[in-house]
């Protein structure tokens, strides 16, 4: 079926449009989550510890590719929406050839500071040179890796979501394929498994830029364009709770890295890894969502259609609880065998990676909701409100319950703060949409 972003969105045509969306996500996903499965159990748990250690960094550098590509998206799809197809592809170049130059001067500072990035990050002598290792090779692919997370969003306002669904699924064959071949046959450890993921992000990125580079017809063509600093802004401004949602991700897996150092040492940091690979899964399914929902609600403020805006919040949360129910409880029942998967060869290992899960899990009833909600501010082109939900729900109130729940629960506190700053977020969302309804009357 194909769907327009100007269409009367029914359940059935809304989760046709965003399913793309959400497998995309997860298929991204699987990337690290292959990689980790072969390191632990080809090149052992302190390959795997040095893994998990510099990824946090890793998808931290990448928040620019997730600013633009949602914030960029929902600007292009409000212009898209006024019926000036012009400026929308104007925006849309600018902003691809900002992504091309940012990521390639993180990469370059990346590698550079690299040995000076594990060290602040608390490397033990057993992990360091792993870990330096591992992040210097995924640095070589950081523009094509940026480009794939931005043109996740951009597929999806051009309405070629199957096109981003075929490449992800191409991206994640090789993923798959290449850690098969290099990590488990060949044995090359935790190069092998870098060497795979680089191949995968080239191919994730390089295909849509051939595809937008020449002529097509998703309505979107790439051509040299001067920037346009207010749109940049704009844009950047639209998407900063992505960005910042990112950053803050990253900068709280350092925080619990160093928090289970000093609780469990280097098996509190695979335990965590593990945890993190789960949750990559269930939390690609609400972004999906997210990036798919984005462009519909761009489209429909710029046309001013005011009851499309209010269909698109109710059936959105409804399908968000629904979802969040089956996650959780999934999550719950699949907690022992996930962590058999990846850590089963240590039995002390797999016991707190088990109990980890399932104390984590429980966070996934509230995400979703406020991961809409930040998505739903940035369509309507309000990053402020967007950044709110997103820095208290992944920075703020989390860093916090890192910091205090330790103290009275040990090591189960750990594990619980994800859920005390998701339900203390989805106060703050909640809030935030009724106060909001006057201005924008969805």
């Amino acid at each position: 079926m194909e769907l327009k972003l100007s269409e009367h969105f029914t359940y059935k045509k809304l989760i046709l449009y965003v399913l793309p969306c959400v497998a995309m996500m997860i298929l991204t996903s699987v990337y690290s989550i292959v990689d980790g499965f072969f390191v632990s159990n080809y090149a052992g748990k302190n390959a795997f510890a040095a893994v998990n250690l510099i990824m946090p960094v890793l998808m931290g550098v990448s928040s620019l590719g997730f600013m633009i590509g949602t914030g960029g998206s929902a600007l292009v799809a409000f212009y898209l929406g006024l019926k000036n197809p012009k400026k929308a592809n104007e925006v849309f170049s600018m902003l691809i050839e900002l992504i091309l130059l940012g990521a390639s001067i993180i990469a370059f500072l990346g590698f550079i500071f690299m040995p000076q990035i594990v060290s602040l990050l608390g490397a033990s002598d057993l992990i360091r040179e792993d870990a330096i290792l591992y992040g210097r090779i995924l640095l070589l692919s950081e523009p094509f890796f940026m480009l794939q997370n931005s043109f996740q969003s951009f597929l999806a306002t051009a309405g070629k979501q199957k096109l981003g669904l075929r490449i992800s699924i191409l991206a994640g064959l090789t993923n798959v394929i290449l850690d098969f071949t290099l990590v488990g046959i060949l044995k090359f450890g935790i190069t092998g498994a870098a060497v795979a993921t680089c191949a995968s992000e080239f191919v994730g990125g390089f295909i849509p830029l051939i595809y937008f580079l020449h002529k097509n017809n998703s309505g979107l063509l790439l051509r040299p364009a001067a920037f346009d600093w207010k749109s940049i802004r704009k844009a950047c401004g639209n998407g900063s709770s992505e960005m910042l949602s990112n950053l803050s991700t990253s900068l709280v897996s350092v925080i619990y890295n160093f928090q289970l150092m000093h609780a469990a040492a280097e098996n509190g940091i695979a335990a965590y890894g593990v945890v993190m690979y789960a949750s990559f899964i269930a939390t690609s399914i609400y972004l999906g969502y997210a990036i798919g929902i984005n462009p519909i609600v761009g489209y429909h403020y710029g046309a001013d259609n005011k009851s499309e805006l209010h269909n698109l919040l109710t059936k959105s949360l409804r399908i968000t609880g629904v979802t969040a129910l089956s996650i959780t409880l999934l999550s719950e029942l699949l907690a022992l065998p996930i962590a058999r998967l990846f850590v089963g060869y240590d039995l002390v290992l797999c016991k707190m990676t088990r109990t980890g899960f399932m104390l984590y899990a429980i966070s996934y009833l509230f995400s979703g909701f406020n991961i809409f909600g930040s998505a739903f501010f940035t369509g309507l082109n309000n990053g402020k409100i967007s950044a709110i939900i997103s820095t208290l729900r992944t920075l703020v109130i989390q860093t916090l319950a890192l910091l205090i729940l330790p103290i009275f629960f040990g090591l189960n506190g750990i594990w619980c703060a994800i859920t005390a700053a998701e339900f203390l977020t989805l106060i703050v969302t909640g809030s935030f949409l009724l106060q909001e309804k006057k201005k924008y009357h969805y």
